[in-house]
């Protein structure tokens, strides 16, 4: 019983860092001024999804990062895990903050190569952390995308 309570602290214990690290970068990185007079492509999606969306994909990567920490006793999964995560959280701040979409597709792509790379290395060995990373590499490669596309179309602004 012991096991199972201490599981399930560590469990809520990487929910929260993840939900509250993203909602602390969100709330401190609010798009202002400068980002709705960007030029945005057609399939930039309404401001509103966002928020839904990250916190589905913070629980997602909150219970993964868990299971690798808790259970793989796999050390580069572990590393990649961390990684992303602080390669997520630079994200906003170069991207809303310092407006340097530049540095911020250059962030945004080590981070969908993190992904991709703990996809690779979880899918053997920890098949549920793996495929909790496939909606975020979706959703961080259309990020790429998007981002890719308002660093273009703004370069000469």
């Amino acid at each position: 019983m012991a096991a199972v309570v201490k599981n399930l602290n560590s469990l809520i214990l990487f929910v929260v860092v993840v939900m509250v690290g993203g909602i602390a970068i969100g709330t401190l990185t609010i798009p202002g001024e400068w980002y709705a007079n960007l030029i945005k492509p057609s399939f930039n999606p309404p401001n509103w999804i966002f928020g839904p969306v990250w916190t589905v994909l913070y629980l997602f990567i909150g219970i993964a990062g868990w299971r690798v920490w808790n259970r793989s006793h796999d050390t580069l999964a572990v590393r990649l895990w961390f990684i992303q995560m602080g390669l997520n959280f630079l994200w906003s701040p170069a991207f809303f903050k310092l407006q340097n979409t530049g540095l911020a597709l250059g962030i945004i792509a080590l981070l969908l190569l993190t992904i991709v790379a703990f996809i690779i290395r979880t899918w053997s060995r920890e098949r549920m952390s793996s495929a909790l990373f496939i909606p975020y590499a979706l959703w961080v490669g259309f990020a790429s995308l998007l981002n890719g596309a308002i660093y273009v179309l703004n370069a000469a602004h």
